[in-house]
């Protein structure tokens, strides 16, 4: 899912309009994305990222995180479900409860300071299984983090510091965030929160301070 137009960031937050379907449900085409700028040690497993991914891609995308450095994600189990360090994930927020979508078998070690990512609806993506060079990125390729709490703040911030731009800006995108926050909650997740079944990680990784 490429990520088209940006609103100016402020307070640490930036807007996308996502393209795409490679993260249906819980986004869909023309839904305004907020995203939290993170440090490279912010990143963690179930975050919804943008970043800037690497060929066939070479632009900026939407994915989730499913790996951080030191992980081993593989795919699939007996039961056709992504593991981390051998664990099964439960992912109510795949597109049609898949979690293959037709890739080949694969089994990643993520190397310190890399993540791996995955589209949410795992047949129409471009994501870690197809990237070149190993298919992990670097954290450091990672620009900021959706946040579904994102539009009622700047709201605020806009008529505390009479953001008349930031204020028109956030109305503008409101609609396209309940749009999504709608799907999110329909396929039985909201946007960034971790994959039930694996913890999230908020430790720094190795090699990324």
């Amino acid at each position: 899912m490429g990520m088209a137009g940006t609103l100016v960031p402020l307070l640490g937050y930036s807007v996308r309009a996502a393209s795409g379907d490679s993260m249906t449900p819980g986004f869909a085409q023309g839904d305004a994305v907020f995203f939290e700028e993170v440090g490279p040690g912010d990143v963690r497993r179930g975050d919804i990222v943008l970043f800037r991914a690497p060929p066939p891609v070479g632009r900026e995308t939407m994915k989730r995180v499913v790996g951080v450095g030191g992980d081993s994600v593989a795919c699939c189990d007996s039961g056709e479900r992504v593991t981390v360090n051998g664990k099964p994930l439960r992912e109510p927020y795949l597109r049609d409860g898949d979690a293959v979508g037709g890739a080949p078998p694969y089994d990643v070690k993520v190397p310190d300071g890399q993540v791996f990512l995955l589209g949410d609806n795992r047949m129409d993506s471009l994501d870690s299984r197809f990237f070149e060079g190993g298919g992990t990125v670097p954290v450091a390729a990672v620009k900021g983090r959706a946040d579904d709490t994102a539009v009622p703040m700047l709201l605020v911030a806009g008529v505390t510091v009479s953001g008349v731009a930031l204020l028109a800006g956030a109305g503008l995108a409101l609609a396209g965030w309940l749009a999504g926050r709608r799907r999110a909650r329909a396929a039985g997740q909201f946007p960034g929160s971790p994959p039930p079944g694996v913890p999230p990680n908020p430790a720094r990784p190795t090699g990324t301070r």
